[in-house]
């Protein structure tokens, strides 16, 4: 995403820390002040916000090579209103504050790539909005591998009808209708 000297490089992978996180470990938690972003290098986690029935809704997916945290907590230093939760064994590497506040100033690019993220995540949240007003479920449904590919062989359905914003029984029937028409 931005040029980087060597020397950059190395010091910024050495305030980075790699970690594991296991099948259905969170890796933050709702109502925690975030202090990290984490970059996925492998497996898949889901953005999950407990509404007051303490009901979950599956908001975002993110797959490998792919920064996530609660981005508005995170940059506002309050509580989050969601929890991350690895769908499968996820090997991520943290990016502490302290590290991120060190690359925007030391950094001769830091802050491009700042921006460059922001704009990839306010890019997909804009799309995200618009799509869940303008498409219906089927149409959200069948785009989904567009935004995260091989969804469907690695998230649970009734995750992917939450997402979409649909219960998993209009989900099977979705499914149900796009295998009549093959």
């Amino acid at each position: 995403m931005i040029n980087i000297s060597t020397m950059e490089w190395s010091q910024l992978e050495a305030g980075c820390i790699q970690k594991t996180f296991r099948k259905n470990q969170l890796l933050s938690r709702r109502f925690a002040i975030p202090n990290e972003i984490f970059f996925i290098e492998k497996g898949l986690v889901r953005v999950v916000v407990t509404d007051e029935a303490a009901v979950d809704h599956s908001i975002h997916f993110a797959l490998e090579n792919q920064f996530i945290c609660d981005y508005a907590s995170f940059i506002q230093q309050k509580p989050s209103v969601y929890s991350i939760q690895a769908l499968e064994d996820t090997d991520v590497i943290i990016l502490p504050r302290s590290l991120v506040a060190w690359g925007y100033e030391h950094l001769q690019e830091g802050n491009k790539l700042g921006r460059l993220i922001a704009e990839f995540y306010f890019i997909y949240q804009d799309n995200r909005i618009k799509n869940m007003i303008a498409l219906s479920a089927k149409e959200r449904y069948d785009s989904i591998t567009e935004v995260f590919p091989d969804i469907h062989n690695r998230v649970p359905q009734h995750m992917i009808a939450s997402y979409l914003g649909i219960t998993p029984v209009h989900l099977s029937r979705l499914k149900k209708t796009g295998q009549r028409k093959v």
